[in-house]
């Protein structure tokens, strides 16, 4: 296989979950059973969604391995991993899909600002800076907020170069290379900056316009890990994750909204958020998904003579939408009139920190 990630992943779950239990057995040998127990162990840490994706690879693994000698005249006996059912060794209440549904409503839109907001106000008063709290990064609850504007994946986001982004035209080039899906599905996408999410590029720029990342590693050499910013917004809804406190992580939760009622969040339900306010705006689906830069099913005579860009629709969805977020936003805040100050949501730098506008 070639992964996006160069294979890393799945070379992290076969050393930590299958090498130990069974990387010493022929493959003659094998068993369902085997693989059974393996998966066994990893659901047992609660790890389902985990189990799931191991499953597939090793069917995956097997399945190439049928095809080819001479590991093919080593399953003669049949090939183990066809026989091993995940559904009968994951929870009975496990969704197998693993579909996530999580949209944020607009009261807790306005919250996530005002969390920002006395994040920072909290850390800029604090006598002792060294000891005090720090809020998110601020180029992290910009990402979030151009996820949402943009209706773009945050990994696609963080690879982002400053050539491809132009702010006087307000328009953000997605090379495909960046973009999500399987090998001769991706495409480009040029996104049509709203004035909500331009804003938050200009304040982004303002930050790293000095390398040629939008969001630079620490060395400015490229761009930062595409997992940071999901894991720093997971680090801090603590409660909803099964495992003991991470050592040099955040283990809190300042990112909880709506105090639990609606589940955790991630970067990429803001992304399913935008998506949805669209629909709610009477968008058709089909403008919805190209502004998603979704590869449209279809047959590939259809896709290759029905070539509209569709330019004018999505800019016209992308305005709407950021229109209704600054709408939200005005709307009201679920914060002390202290916190609700106007101009802490424009693009500025205060202390080599930015405020998130909105």
């Amino acid at each position: 296989v070639l992964r996006k990630d160069g294979n890393a992943d799945l070379r992290r779950a076969f050393e930590k979950d299958v090498f130990p239990a069974i990387g010493s057995k022929p493959v003659r040998v094998l068993t369902e059973q085997d693989l059974r127990e393996v998966l066994v162990i990893v659901v047992a840490r609660g790890a389902n969604r985990m189990a799931v994706r191991l499953w597939r690879d090793l069917r995956q693994m097997f399945a190439w391995a049928e095809k080819r000698q001479p590991w093919r005249k080593m399953l003669i006996d049949g090939n183990p991993a066809e026989l091993v059912r995940i559904e009968t060794i994951v929870p009975l209440d496990y969704d197998m899909s693993n579909v996530r549904e999580r949209t944020l409503n607009a009261d807790e839109i306005r919250e996530l600002r005002d969390i920002f907001v006395r994040m920072e106000t909290s850390y800029e008063s604090a006598s002792d800076k060294r000891r005090a709290v720090r809020p998110l990064q601020p180029e992290s609850q910009l990402a979030l907020w151009i996820c949402l504007g943009t209706l773009c994946r945050i990994g696609e986001l963080l690879m982002a170069e400053w050539k491809h982004v132009d702010l006087q035209a307000g328009t953000w080039f997605i090379p495909k290379e960046n973009a999500k899906g399987a090998r001769g599905k991706k495409q480009d996408q040029l996104v049509f900056l709203s004035a909500f999410a331009l804003r938050q590029f200009k304040a982004l720029h303002e930050l790293t316009k000095k390398t040629e990342w939008c969001f630079p590693s620490r060395d400015g050499e490229s761009h930062i890990d595409v997992k940071t910013v999901t894991k720093q917004v997971g680090d801090r809804q603590h409660r909803f994750k099964d495992r003991a406190t991470l050592k040099g992580r955040r283990n809190d939760n300042s990112l909880v909204l709506a105090r639990g009622a609606n589940g955790d969040w991630t970067p990429n339900d803001l992304r399913r958020t935008g998506a949805t306010m669209m629909q709610a705006l009477g968008i058709t689906p089909e403008v919805v998904d190209r502004c998603q830069n979704h590869v449209l099913k279809g047959s590939r005579v259809r896709r290759h003579y029905l070539t509209h860009p569709y330019n004018a629709e999505k800019r016209q969805a992308w305005e709407r939408l950021g229109a209704a977020i600054m709408s939200i936003l005005e709307a009201g805040s679920t914060e002390p009139a202290r916190v609700r100050r106007t101009d802490a949501f424009r693009p500025k730098v205060i202390a080599s920190r930015a405020t998130v506008p909105a």
